[in-house]
């Protein structure tokens, strides 16, 4: 039997250069109330915010089988993924209109994307 509903990642992405002081009480309820929202519609599998990339660790595979952990994010670019929510919807255009609301309530670019995987056959 497949699970019904496919699950989508909805991640919310920063510049580098992004200043946390834009974030004030307005900007907090709404994000409060998108989550809220998520909730009382059963959608929210899991929801997660993170620290700038520069407090990442980095682990590689060297040549000689031992791997490296260096300080700082993998790859190298202009934004950064600030938080996500993992949802559980029927489709991309539900998706999408979540993802339109987390845009709104966080004032950032979303990235709205299908897990792999997400319709799993059950025992």
């Amino acid at each position: 039997m497949l699970d019904a509903m496919p699950k989508y990642l909805v991640s919310v992405h920063h510049p580098e250069d992004y200043d946390a002081s834009i974030e004030n009480e307005e900007m907090t309820r709404d994000i409060d109330v998108l989550n809220d929202e998520m909730v009382a519609a059963g959608i929210r599998v899991f929801v997660g915010g993170m620290p700038h990339p520069r407090t990442a660790k980095t682990l590689r595979q060297q040549p000689d089988g031992t791997v490296s952990v260096t300080n700082g994010p993998c790859i190298k670019a202009p934004n950064h993924v600030a938080g996500f929510w993992v949802l559980d919807v029927s489709d991309e255009q539900a998706a999408l209109e979540w993802g339109e609301k987390a845009a709104k309530a966080c004032r950032a670019e979303i990235e709205v994307r299908l897990i792999y995987g997400s319709r799993t056959e059950a025992n």
